[in-house]
């Protein structure tokens, strides 16, 4: 297995666990068949740029914030990433606000930029706080609502 392959594993063993440690990912890669030690995996998240991100209820996991852009994030993975990191989601006109926990808005934008959800623009992300623009032809209160199914919350503020 290529360093690239390995490296791929690991990203979408990411997306797809809440992995806390390495020990962990070392696990789940041997659940693969695919053998790697604790310093590869290492130097495998620091080259994939990995983070820890806090989560709801304190615990800090893994995320690749950018991992192959151009991929279309599954339905599943979004709503799965959108009931996680969703807190709030407001819209004014064609424009979205998207509340996340501390240093998780550009993981949540990351998810929402390579869906292909129809009606979005684009998104910008701060650290709790991102922006998403609606098309003209969606606009604001439309892909907020869609958000919120998404995100599993309910109501929200214009």
């Amino acid at each position: 297995m290529s360093k690239v392959q390995r490296q791929q594993a690991i990203a979408r063993l990411i997306e797809q666990h809440a992995v806390t440690n390495q020990p962990q990912l070392v696990e789940l890669l041997a659940g693969e068949a695919i053998t790697a030690t604790q310093a590869t995996v290492s130097r495998d998240l620091d080259d994939l740029g990995a983070i820890k991100v806090r989560v709801p209820g304190g615990q800090t996991v893994y995320a690749v914030p950018e991992f192959v852009p151009e991929r279309v994030a599954p339905l599943d993975q979004l709503r799965r990433v959108m009931g996680e990191w969703v807190a709030e989601v407001s819209h004014s006109s064609n424009l979205v606000v998207v509340r996340t926990p501390p240093g998780c808005a550009h993981v949540v934008a990351s998810a929402l930029d390579r869906s292909g959800l129809g009606g979005l623009l684009g998104t910008v992300a701060g650290d709790d706080t991102m922006l998403c623009v609606a098309s003209e032809t969606v606009g604001g209160e439309a892909l907020a609502a869609g958000l919120r199914e998404l995100a599993g919350i309910e109501g929200g503020h214009s």
